[in-house]
């Protein structure tokens, strides 16, 4: 009878625990059943990233894949390791036959070339790289997709890489950035600089020097000025896909002739003249499949061009150029056709200060005799720039 008892009794108790259990449950607002659409595995990346915290600058949560991409291994990360990397990452479901073995593809396959304008690792830039810990504060994964995925992704690099020389004299604004902060251009998936601008000298010549050895060690071509006239006036062809796409870098904007590159000492390629400039492009014609000239012109914060920028983009397709981006301006210009092929005025800042209403991508892709022309409008605040 004892016996049966105790056994009445542990029942009950154990009833009551499981009651409680239940009870303590609802009461958590967890329910029986997980959200509707939200399974178990979405329930664990939710907690593993979390939703950025009030104040964190736009982006740091976006791209998880690209950040972790991105992590720099003793400063030798390259675009196409990062391209690679994500690809990996994109296709690791994928049977190893889907997976290409190297970048660069087939000879034959389409080229894209994508150019933006002005970029300054501003106060604001920096700060918003800082607190997403990476390019993803800088970016939105729009526009990284459009970087890395790029074959060529070029840009005027608006400052020089030092932190030696002298500061301009009677100059408003002077920029220049530690040459280790070259690893964002190449998180930004940056290929090619031209230096050719008002900026690069601000420190002195040490500005052309440093900058130099800092792209070169990242890995990133340049073109536009140089330790002497030749450095700065010479051609430099990347070969993708079996087309050879030639560029140059020009300025009609600097402070005093001196910033002009002359035979024994450094500079920018002075296009005040244009017939450097216009025999150099007829040079290069003869060595390339498809030519851009990428100008330093205009006047800041005009929207429309001058008529001297009309007439020298003209000039320059005229001499053989397929392609004439323009940059200085800081806003938005028009794009032209001449001839059947485009003349941008000017991009507009793309990376720069707090605010940027309006820029764009100009995204080229030759598909054998097809070139197809694409306009990614973008916008940026805070130092984030986004698409639009």
């Amino acid at each position: 009878m004892e016996k049966g008892k105790r056994i009445l009794l542990t029942l009950l108790f154990v009833i009551l625990a499981a009651m409680v259990i239940m009870a303590g449950t609802f009461l958590a607002g967890g329910g029986l059943k997980p959200r509707p659409g939200v399974d178990r595995g979405e329930r664990e990346i939710a907690q593993a990233y979390p939703e950025p915290s009030e104040g964190q600058t736009a982006g740091a949560e976006a791209g998880q894949e690209i950040k972790d991409s991105q992590e720099m291994k003793n400063g030798q990360e390259t675009k196409t390791s990062i391209r690679l990397e994500t690809a990996a990452e994109e296709t690791e479901m994928e049977t190893d036959a889907d997976v290409p073995e190297e970048a660069g593809g087939e000879s034959g396959e389409p080229c894209t070339l994508l150019f933006a304008g002005d970029v300054y690792l501003s106060e604001h830039v920096l700060g918003a790289y800082s607190r997403a810990g990476n390019i993803t504060g800088v970016l939105d994964q729009g526009i990284l997709k459009e970087t890395l995925e790029a074959d060529i992704f070029m840009v005027n690099q608006e400052f020089p890489f030092t932190d030696r020389g002298t500061k301009a004299a009677d100059k408003q604004f002077t920029f220049r950035l530690p040459p280790e902060k070259v690893s964002i251009l190449t998180e930004m998936g940056v290929d090619l600089v031209t230096l050719a601008n008002n900026h690069i000298l601000d420190f002195g010549p040490e500005g052309i020097t440093d900058s130099i050895k800092a792209l070169d060690g990242a890995g990133i071509r340049h073109v536009g000025a140089g330790e002497n006239r030749d450095q700065a006036e010479r051609l430099e062809i990347l070969e993708v896909h079996g087309k050879r796409i030639g560029f140059l870098g020009t300025s009609r904007v600097y402070m005093s002739a001196d910033w002009a590159a002359g035979p024994d000492h450094p500079g920018v390629f002075s296009t005040y003249d244009p017939a450097r400039a216009l025999e150099a492009i007829k040079t290069a014609r003869g060595q390339c499949d498809y030519l851009v000239v990428y100008v330093h012109w205009g006047v800041e914060r005009e929207t429309e061009p001058k008529d001297y920028q009309r007439a020298m983009g003209r000039q320059y397709i005229d001499a053989g150029a397929d392609l004439v981006i323009g940059s200085h301006p800081h806003v938005l210009q028009p794009v032209e056709y001449y001839n059947g092929k485009p003349i941008v005025y000017s991009l507009g800042n793309f990376v720069f200060g707090s605010s940027i209403p309006s820029t764009i991508l100009f995204k080229v892709v030759l598909d054998g005799e097809e070139i197809q022309v694409t306009e990614i409008p973008c916008t940026s605040s805070g130092g984030y720039t986004r698409l639009k």
